[in-house]
């Protein structure tokens, strides 16, 4: 992490670690990541878990992106 950075790897908005923790979960039972209801990630491999982030990140831009186009017109 970058000298001076203090966000880490906290949630920005307040309130909104409840919303994402439950999007996670989403996103990992839309592309199939088992073995999680428990909410125990360590015998899921990096790979899968990196998939899951990637995942929640193109969604979270194409939520964005249609918000966007909807105050431009």
């Amino acid at each position: 992490m970058a000298q001076g950075s203090t966000t880490g790897n906290r949630a920005l908005v307040r309130g909104a670690e409840r919303a994402l923790d439950q999007f996670k979960y989403e996103v990992a039972r839309e592309i199939g990541v088992t073995g999680i209801e428990d909410g125990y990630w360590g015998e899921i491999p990096s790979r899968q878990c990196g998939a899951v982030g990637g995942q929640m990140v193109r969604k979270m831009i194409e939520m964005a992106e249609q918000q966007l186009a909807g105050r431009s017109r």
